[in-house]
């Protein structure tokens, strides 16, 4: 058995957590995950990869809306969970997949311009585009996602974390916080990296509601984000690499094309429309080949 300790949305991709007690799940992922994204003039997306600072830009849950706030500027900017309906369609790009976004507008292109020092726009995924998970991993199951890098859901495990972190302490490195790896749900229980094994996650819904469950469909590759302070967008001084270099020793999966793992991506096999809640008892049905 495990527990839900965490559930988290990034509504702006590559900015800031909003950590929740309930969280309302879509087949797309987490409810607000990955609406909004950055873009560059060609429209392809920008991440902390190339300005890191976008760690340091804080959203927060309103009545009518998701406000932005990063210290250093002067105002804050809503943005309203209702489209306008008059939002002009523009080419967007995150990775291999290119389809129309709508673009937010100038208010917007501008507060982003100001806190990142170069011209950008920001967008939101329009509701009539489907953006399908890679059937590769899928199981040919159509699993849609917004702006996430490219599945609808990410699982990280504490005991996983905690693996980590004894390593890094072996080596005299500071331990890293679950931020790093800008997961949507953690959960605790099981040894470390039992996710590696896991096919199916399955979650208790709330009073009177059927289990959520979750498929394990891909390792996560870790990207240079691991190593931004998720508070402050900078690296450590004396450990810039970390987790990276800890992960290089004992995390390559060939799986990935030796890319360094931690976490899962996972699709929405049943419970679309329900509501997830940290404390939440949960269980996992392993992978036999």
């Amino acid at each position: 058995m495990a527990v839900i300790r965490g559930l988290f949305v990034y509504p702006v991709k590559s900015c800031g957590a909003i950590a929740l007690d309930r969280a309302q799940l879509e087949s797309q992922g987490l409810m607000w995950d990955r609406h909004w994204m950055v873009v560059d003039a060609t429209g392809r997306f920008v991440s902390q990869r190339e300005f890191a600072a976008m760690a340091r830009i804080v959203p927060a849950f309103e009545e009518d809306g998701v406000r932005l706030s990063m210290d250093g500027m002067d105002a804050s900017l809503l943005l309203p969970f209702a489209p306008r309906g008059d939002e002009a369609r523009m080419s967007a790009t995150v990775w291999k997949d290119t389809f129309e976004a709508l673009d937010e507008g100038d208010e917007a292109a501008q507060w982003f311009t100001r806190a990142l020092g170069v011209p950008v726009r920001l967008v939101r995924f329009a509701q009539d585009v489907t953006r399908l998970a890679s059937k590769k991993w899928t199981q040919d199951q159509d699993a849609p996602t917004q702006f996430a890098d490219g599945f609808p859901i990410l699982v990280a495990s504490e005991s996983s974390l905690a693996d980590l972190n004894a390593r890094l302490a072996a080596k005299g490195a500071p331990p890293v916080p679950m931020s790093r790896f800008r997961p949507n749900i953690v959960v605790d229980g099981g040894e470390a990296f039992d996710e590696d094994f896991i096919d199916t996650l399955s979650i208790e819904g709330e009073a009177g509601h059927d289990d959520v469950v979750l498929r394990f469909v891909k390792p996560c590759s870790r990207c240079p984000i691991t190593t931004i302070d998720q508070h402050t967008g900078e690296r450590d001084a004396h450990w810039p690499d970390e987790p990276l270099d800890t992960l290089q020793t004992f995390r390559v999966d060939a799986r990935v094309d030796g890319g360094l793992t931690f976490g899962q991506n996972a699709t929405v096999l049943s419970g679309a429309g329900r509501r997830l809640a940290v404390g939440a008892q949960a269980q996992w049905e392993y992978r036999f080949e």
